[in-house]
């Protein structure tokens, strides 16, 4: 067999691991993580309407649940994938209207995604803090 028809092994589609991750990358992917997090967070919810269906019992251990340390790690990062994936599909929304392709444009609005989503996160924070 001569070197022109011997097959070639390589990948036949890109790899994680021959390209340098760049920001809109990241971002894709962190737009499907959050959309799955947001369904377990749906799972979440209907758990607490279960609780407090199944009476005071019930809901008191769901909310000393929600009250620990570790119930409220896992509520503030599910209330930072509501707001990412909220204000990500926002900027989808613009990029289906023909905006924003460039790449300053899409690395701009992604950065201001996720600042925009830390300060939303920060802010519902603190003011749920203060509801308690």
């Amino acid at each position: 067999m001569s070197v022109a028809n011997r097959p070639v092994h390589r990948p036949l589609s890109p790899h994680l691991q021959v390209y340098k991750p760049q920001l809109t990358s990241i971002l894709s992917i962190l737009h499907r993580a959050t959309g799955i997090a947001l369904s377990v967070g749906a799972l979440y919810l209907a758990i607490w309407v279960i609780c407090a269906a199944g009476g005071p019992r019930f809901y008191e251990a769901f909310q000393s649940f929600n009250s620990s340390i570790v119930g409220r790690i896992f509520l503030g990062g599910w209330l930072y994938c509501v707001f990412y994936h909220l204000f990500n599909g926002i900027r989808h929304l613009f990029w289906d209207a023909g905006y924003g392709f460039e790449i300053k444009d899409a690395y701009r609005s992604g950065w201001l995604v996720v600042v925009v989503s830390l300060v939303a996160t920060a802010v519902s924070w603190i003011i749920g803090l203060r509801l308690i």
